[in-house]
């Protein structure tokens, strides 16, 4: 069975080329989630590190797929969750796993490749039918989780992504053609083989259409998402998002967001790309994280003016900011993207 066929047989609302929507934190709730499945898609909740609301984005996402045609073969939710493993209370997400049934559990930086290990077992024993996605960075990673995890799908994330990731990498240009290379020679049986798709800088059809081409079965996009009806964001945050371009010098990968704003668990591996602002420049002039931060929470009271070049409030962006245009429904995002990479293959 081809990746084609094996994703349509593991979702079948979706349809192809695949476009998944990125769990992004506090952002990608219920409702952006259901609008990207009911496109098409695969959504995705965030969950993040912080997993006391999840019971109430699961239900909402039931409620909301209750009146649609959204089906699935196996009783499973018609979305995925997304986990940042080292932060999150995954033992107090497990019932809820067990309860729902989501389609899909996506997993992203583990303390260890044995917790990683350990925490896939524990989810599929709950819930069978969910299938587990595991987010990627580096060749490396790529055949230590393809090895002791076995994952239905792995994520392969380029430097070119807005928010976490690896903080030394590849862009997918050269990344995803050796995943798919390594793993292919790692698992010679297709059938035992993971699915990939594709993730950093990607935002129109023609990146779904590159990546294809690169050994991808479908792409994660964040960024193009942020500017969606659906995203739980704030104006300013979108504002941001659509008045930047030219990425690639307008964007960095930086930790100084975090140590503004006290999310400091991550291993020193990775780091965040944003939207540079005077949280980054005044880091890199000097300033300290003490000062910087109680800066950072000053313009956390102005609303959205704590968002712009020269405000402090964390703006979590891809490269391929500049692609973002407007303000548009997830629904039709998805439907654009596919659409027009179908009509350039």
């Amino acid at each position: 069975m081809d990746s084609i066929q094996s994703l349509k047989s593991d979702y079948p609302w979706i349809e192809t080329p695949l476009v998944v929507g990125a769990p992004m934190r506090l952002i990608a709730l219920a409702d952006l989630a259901v609008a990207i499945s009911k496109a098409g898609g695969i959504g995705f909740i965030g969950a993040g590190t912080d997993v006391s609301d999840l019971e109430s984005y699961l239900q909402d996402a039931t409620r909301l797929i209750k009146d649609t045609n959204l089906k699935t073969t196996n009783g499973t939710l018609p979305v995925g969750v997304g986990f940042i493993n080292w932060g999150a209370d995954l033992s107090a997400a497990l019932p809820l796993i067990k309860k729902f049934k989501p389609a899909a559990v996506w997993f992203f930086a583990p303390s260890s490749i044995a917790a990683l290990a350990e925490w896939t077992s524990k989810y599929r024993e709950a819930s069978p039918q969910t299938k587990v996605w595991v987010q990627i960075g580096s060749v490396r990673e790529a055949l230590d989780v393809v090895k002791e995890v076995k994952p239905d799908v792995l994520v392969v994330q380029g430097t070119d992504a807005g928010g976490h990731g690896l903080a030394q990498g590849a862009g997918l240009i050269s990344l995803l053609p050796e995943v798919h290379d390594t793993v292919s020679t790692q698992v010679p049986d297709k059938k035992g083989r993971p699915i990939l798709v594709a993730a950093g800088g990607i935002a129109d059809a023609r990146g779904l259409s590159a990546t294809l081409m690169l050994g991808a079965s479908g792409v994660v996009m964040g960024t193009r998402f942020l500017v969606s009806h659906e995203a739980v964001i704030a104006k300013g945050y979108q504002d941001e998002v659509l008045r930047t371009s030219d990425g690639g010098q307008t964007t960095v990968r930086t930790k100084a967001w975090d140590n503004a704003r006290g999310t400091t668990g991550w291993a020193e591996t990775y780091n965040g790309r944003g939207i540079i602002n005077k949280t980054y420049t005044d880091a890199m002039e000097g300033v300290g994280n003490e000062e910087n931060k109680m800066l950072y929470e000053k313009d956390v009271e102005k609303g959205d003016e704590g968002w712009g070049v020269k405000a402090r409030l964390c703006t979590y962006a891809g490269s391929a900011v500049g692609l973002v245009k407007e303000l548009k429904g997830a629904g039709e995002i998805v439907r654009e993207v596919r659409e027009g990479a179908r009509a350039r293959l």
